[in-house]
């Protein structure tokens, strides 16, 4: 004798919520196409572009003849506010580069 369950879906049920990841990842690689896209087009992302006269921070490091510690920790300030939610990480990177600076330098006087 056939047991009923009647906990079971109808032969006539769709379930119209089960392309939802599949739906949230054709969005993210769309995302990731666009980002692509821009990137190809521009490969300076906003964040190292200056708001105001569009300076590049690698040409401001360039134009100074920064050091790569110096520089890296100037370009990590410049974008600081605008890469991440908090500019915590990028200040804490520049200082970084920074003590390594001080190291060298400090290394050559000894």
């Amino acid at each position: 004798m056939k047991e009923l369950n009647f906990m079971s879906k109808s032969k006539y049920y769709y379930d119209y919520t089960r392309n939802k990841e599949i739906e949230e990842d054709v969005v993210e690689a769309e995302k990731v196409i666009k980002e692509l896209k821009e990137l190809a087009t521009n490969p300076i992302p906003n964040y190292y572009i200056g708001n105001t006269y569009g300076y590049e921070a690698r040409k401001v490091c360039e134009d100074w003849d920064l050091t790569y510690n110096v520089g890296t920790a100037v370009t990590y300030l410049l974008r600081s506010s605008y890469k991440h939610d908090s500019p915590f990480d990028c200040i804490q990177k520049a200082i970084n580069h920074l003590q390594f600076e001080l190291d060298k330098l400090n290394n050559r006087e000894q």
